[in-house]
């Protein structure tokens, strides 16, 4: 009642001055400037009776507002009338301000999961989302978990918290490239492209230059000038040469070449020493190909590797050549302008001719045969160059080539050929999968059960004795389950005789001995007449071959052609040797 009083007077006082303005309007007509002053004045105090009654209202109608914790809506820490709050299941209003309430504070929401932080937040609405509500300091700053700094993703950008570029670079697959001396998003996003590369335009001695550089050493360096008498202004101008006439530097092409660290094209360089495009003499004198960045695919013959080109400079280390300085020696031909060339990186090996990467196996002495000493050898084609690998020592390791659409490549890969002995049927000789073997049809080895070489000791096989004639009916049967031959290495390997007794423990597998049966005679010397055969050079030679096929074994020349010390085996009848012819 009292407010409505009040207008009530407020409204009839304003009648009362419209009133007496009115009179002094019809009293005073045609006087002074001094009665014009009269009205105006009234009428500014009209505007502020006005203007005061206006606030009186609205401060009558937020005094009546209270400050729910949640409304009838569902919006939390809102100031509105009593009617409006949500009171139930504990839920609080309080007849004032949100602003100085203890339930409705607010502060900052963080989320560790997301790595988002949001300010502003009452502490209510962060723990009903499952955050972590952390208050405000008074220092101004946020806490550590909500420290913003600049997130790189490739070439996007993002101002959020540690935690957050963590979860953006996972999500993209990208390493986490995380920024703090970056303190805006502005300078943040500016800086995702800020590798683009151009021509930064200055002014220097006075004389307008230019440096082609990436667009953020530009801006560093705009940044040092800045603080020169000079005020010197420094422009970026992105995919432009230092070279365009319309940035009218001083620098301006030239017939001048170069090579670029990290790089495999021959480029042209303008008179600033700044790099220009690829090296292209048909373009040379070209305006055009002087004023912007021209990419590699636009470039001259993109798709060879131009090795040995005398005008094009679009090397391809791929495709066999790269940017190297023109030699006499080296060259086949002479670049038409600069110094530079597309060096090609073939190589020429025994009359044939290799591109840069194939690799193949080397026809070394004797590993056609395995011989004693011999070794296999990878060669590789490298920027020109042959280089030869050697495998494994002892033919612990053979080389196998392959070749695609021409292409060859070869690998040293290991001899399995350790458990090749134990094998008694062809089908398990030859499991290529297991083991590198191959079988003799009609011989035998020592009959003793070896296992697995490689996993027996060196100086220890257990080897039963050589091989003789099975004469039990067991020992026939046991010889008819198996297949009639013998499992040996495919690629023979080198023994060191002179550790271990190893060899000869090895070599020893092909020892036999044959039973041979005589015939006694009335008058002279007793007749053969069972194995009489194992008598014979021939036999002894067969026998040799089987030493042979096991390793470095048995009568044979190394790999340079020359006879061992010794023939390598020998022949016994009743402990007396055989003599050989040589």
């Amino acid at each position: 009642m009292e407010n409505k009083e009040s207008v009530k007077k407020s409204n009839i006082k304003k009648e009362q001055i419209l009133i007496n303005r009115n009179e002094l309007i019809r009293n005073n007509e045609g006087s002074n400037l001094f009665s014009v002053f009269i009205i105006a004045f009234l009428s500014m105090m009209l505007a502020i009776f006005s203007i005061n009654l206006v606030v009186a209202q609205q401060e009558f109608q937020l005094s009546t507002s209270s400050c729910c914790e949640k409304t009838i809506e569902g919006a939390w820490c809102q100031n509105a009338p009593e009617e409006q709050c949500d009171t139930s299941n504990g839920l609080r209003t309080t007849p004032s301000s949100c602003e100085t309430t203890s339930y409705c504070r607010v502060g900052y929401c963080y989320d560790s999961s997301e790595g988002t932080c949001i300010d502003k937040t009452p502490q209510r609405v962060c723990d009903e989302n499952g955050g972590v509500w952390l208050e405000y300091d008074g220092s101004g700053n946020p806490p550590a978990q909500c420290s913003l700094g600049c997130c790189t993703l490739g070439d996007q950008a993002a101002f959020v918290t540690s935690v957050r570029c963590g979860k953006l670079s996972s999500l993209y697959g990208l390493e986490t490239d995380f920024r703090t001396d970056i303190i805006n998003e502005a300078a943040c996003i500016a800086s995702a492209t800020s590798d683009v590369k151009g021509a930064c335009v200055f002014e220097k001695n006075f004389v307008r230059t230019c440096e082609f550089t990436t667009k953020r050493d530009c801006q560093n360096r705009g940044a040092i000038l800045s603080g020169d008498i000079n005020k010197s202004k420094v422009e970026f101008h992105e995919s432009f040469l230092c070279s365009a006439p319309e940035l009218e530097t001083n620098c301006y092409p030239t017939e001048t070449t170069q090579c670029v660290e990290g790089k495999e094209e021959v480029y042209f360089k303008d008179s600033c020493g700044n790099l220009a495009n690829i090296y292209d003499a048909s373009r040379s004198d070209d305006e055009t190909y002087w004023t912007k960045i021209i990419s590699k695919p636009e470039s001259c013959n993109p798709d060879s590797g131009n090795a040995n080109s005398a005008t094009c400079g679009n090397c391809d280390y791929f495709l066999g050549s790269t940017c190297k300085e023109y030699s006499r020696a080296k060259d086949a031909r002479v670049p038409k302008l600069g110094d530079y060339i597309c060096r090609d990186l073939s190589c020429k090996y025994e009359g044939q001719r290799y591109e840069h990467g194939e690799t193949w196996c080397a026809n070394s002495k004797g590993i056609n045969e395995n011989l004693p000493g011999s070794r296999y050898f990878r060669l590789v084609c490298y920027n020109g160059d042959v280089t030869v690998e050697p495998c494994a020592d002892e033919r612990k390791e053979v080389c196998l080539q392959g070749d695609v659409n021409g292409f060859s490549s070869a690998v040293c890969s290991a001899n399995k050929w350790q458990n090749c002995y134990a094998q008694t049927t062809e089908l398990d000789c030859l499991n290529t999968d297991k083991r590198d073997c191959q079988w003799l049809e009609g011989k035998e080895l020592n009959g003793a059960p070896l296992g697995s070489f490689i996993n027996q000791s060196q100086t220890q096989l257990p080897f039963r004795g050589t091989k003789t004639t099975p004469t039990t009916d067991e020992e026939i049967e046991e010889e008819e389950d198996k297949d009639n031959g013998a499992c040996v290495p495919l690629d023979k390997p080198g023994f060191n005789f002179w550790e271990s007794g190893q060899a000869e423990q090895l070599c020893s597998l092909a020892s036999t001995t044959c039973i041979v049966k005589y015939e006694k005679r009335i008058a002279g010397e007793p007749v053969a007449v069972v194995n009489e055969e194992c008598l014979t050079k021939a036999w002894a030679e067969e026998q040799n071959e089987l030493c042979v096929a096991i390793g470095d074994c048995g009568s044979t020349t190394n790999f340079i052609g020359v006879k061992g010390y010794s023939q390598g085996y020998r022949t016994t009848v009743d402990d007396y040797e055989v003599e050989e012819d040589d």
